[in-house]
């Protein structure tokens, strides 16, 4: 490998809390130095002026989807791969619920193989096992056998309904030093709703989804984490009430970090009605899961997130056809992809609108999912391997079928302009 010389980039390192402009040296994959400027460098070395351009540590996301195996036509695990590059991240961890799901060793070992053919220059792959046999929700998964493995964690990506089979598995999850994952909704509370309950959806004629739903199945399960004491990750929080809660969760001692999806901070319930580049009344590509919140949620998670209550933003990266979006609302599967767009809508949604530093997008994108996970977070700094992304904050791209890396576009800026794109990536 060749040495690059990086000159007069903004450096970001959320580890050492620096966000200057150096010079950057990196040299057969590694961080050589970082000055102010760097005169003395290998004659072959490839120089390249910087200005303008913001290098930091790879992105890490806790949990996505994969179409493969069993879905090829969503999205593979390559495709994904794509899409995590051109977004700048250079880990990915994925849910298990696949077809089949990651629910035993043979299902592990054949995906592993498969990403073993991949370029190395490509992001890395993470998988979490699953809590329960077939992501169904009624039995243990063989946790045992799973965690003698590669996986990252365990967790469905779906919620469970029995509070007992929940203790049980903080039982016995404990002792095996493993990360675990949970979503609290209790989906009898949900119903058949589609949208936060409330004035909106009223409004817009759909069934809602309470709050409660979540917040009540979120008081559950803290109180199985202060008995059982297993350190829980605390996944798609979304609702004002939630923030309060694992804000004084936290506060007393309990051992758990929590997560948002990325659209959740940057639109509310009424951006529903506000796409007018499709079809229908309302934008099938904002059926999330859990839904968007009002204003007043949005505003509470964002300081949330400033205040360090919830630890990460996720991508929750969810893959869906055209055709199985092409559908009314209520009808159309939930989720949106999102590794290719969330760096530069958060940049631009929240940075440059001064509702986030730039030291703080980065941390909550980078190094702490990287905590969640259990994992060494990556870092800009001399002497360490090359895990940067460089992203141009104000290139100009649109978004559509032929630009996007991923093998499904379901995403509400389908046709629009977008300023940011992360134009390279180093991995190890």
């Amino acid at each position: 490998m060749s040495s690059e010389l990086l000159q007069n980039v903004r450096v970001l390192d959320p580890i050492s809390k620096t966000d200057r402009t150096a010079d950057v040296l990196i040299a057969e994959g590694k961080i050589e130095a970082i000055q102010n400027q760097i005169s003395e460098f290998p004659a072959d070395t490839k120089v390249r002026d910087c200005r303008g351009l913001i290098l930091g540590p790879g992105l890490t996301d806790i949990y996505s989807h994969s179409g493969e195996p069993g879905f090829e036509e969503r999205e593979t695990l390559e495709s994904l791969m794509q899409a995590a590059a051109a977004g700048g991240f250079t880990r990915v961890a994925i849910l298990p619920d696949t077809s089949p799901a990651i629910d035993n060793l043979a299902g592990l070992a054949l995906l592993q193989q498969h990403i073993r053919n991949f370029s190395p220059s490509l992001p890395r792959l993470y998988f979490w096992g699953a809590l329960t046999a077939g992501v169904k929700g009624q039995q243990m998964a063989e946790l045992g056998e799973l965690a003698g493995s590669a996986i990252v964690g365990f967790a469905d990506g779906l919620p469970l309904s029995n509070p007992s089979l929940v203790r049980r598995l903080l039982e016995y999850i404990q002792p095996l030093g493993k990360s675990v994952a949970l979503w609290p909704c209790d989906r009898t509370l949900a119903g058949n709703g589609s949208v936060r309950e409330g004035a909106a959806s009223i409004r817009l004629g759909l069934p809602g989804i309470p709050a409660s739903a979540e917040t009540s199945a979120l008081a559950a399960l803290l109180e199985l984490i202060a008995t059982v004491k297993t350190p829980v990750h605390i996944m798609r929080i979304s609702c004002d009430r939630s923030v309060e809660l694992i804000r004084d969760a936290k506060a007393r001692g309990l051992p758990i970090t929590a997560s948002v999806s990325w659209m959740h901070l940057l639109l509310n319930v009424e951006a529903i009605s506000g796409n007018t580049t499709v079809s229908f009344p309302y934008d099938p590509n904002l059926h999330l899961d859990p839904p968007l919140g009002n204003e007043a949620d949005r505003l509470a998670l964002i300081q949330g997130v400033k205040d360090g209550v919830i630890d990460a933003i996720a991508i929750d990266h969810s893959p869906h056809t055209y055709e199985d979006k092409t559908v009314a609302f209520a009808d159309a599967p939930p989720g949106a992809i999102g590794l290719e767009l969330a760096l530069p809508l958060l940049w631009h949604g929240l940075v440059e609108t001064g509702e986030f530093s730039a030291l703080e997008l980065w941390r909550v994108l980078s190094t702490s999912p990287a905590v969640c996970l259990g994992q060494t977070p990556p870092t800009a700094a001399p002497g360490v391997p090359a895990e940067l992304i460089l992203f141009d904050p104000e290139m100009s791209w649109k978004v559509e079928w032929q630009s996007l890396k991923s093998r499904s576009a379901n995403t509400p800026w389908l046709g629009k302009k977008l300023a940011g794109k992360v134009v390279q990536i180093w991995t190890y």
